[in-house]
């Protein structure tokens, strides 16, 4: 895992962020998702700077909400500077 994930994947692990269940290094059919709700069909991914633009991440986004998932990115720049933010806005999408 890289800093940024291992940042993120304290305040998720052991259903400590809002009493959810969450899985790191997931596999979802041929790809490997960063973090995911099962239960609130929910991807996690922190993304560096080689993910700008990249049109395999449009695919795989494409194809995990065709199996009915949302899917957020953060940059791992968020991760490190506004990580409340971060937490923020995936509060928000489990709650909306």
């Amino acid at each position: 895992m890289t800093p940024e994930e291992q940042k993120l994947w304290y305040h998720l692990r052991s259903s400590r962020f809002e009493n959810i269940k969450f899985r790191r290094q997931f596999p979802i059919d041929n790809y490997i998702v960063d973090f995911v709700s099962l239960a609130k069909r929910l991807v996690i991914e922190i993304n560096g700077g080689q993910h700008n633009q990249d049109e395999d991440d449009k695919i795989r986004d494409g194809y995990l909400r065709k199996q009915d998932f949302v899917v957020l990115r953060f940059w791992n720049n968020d991760v490190n500077k506004n990580l409340e933010s971060v937490l923020e806005k995936i509060h928000q999408q489990i709650h909306s």
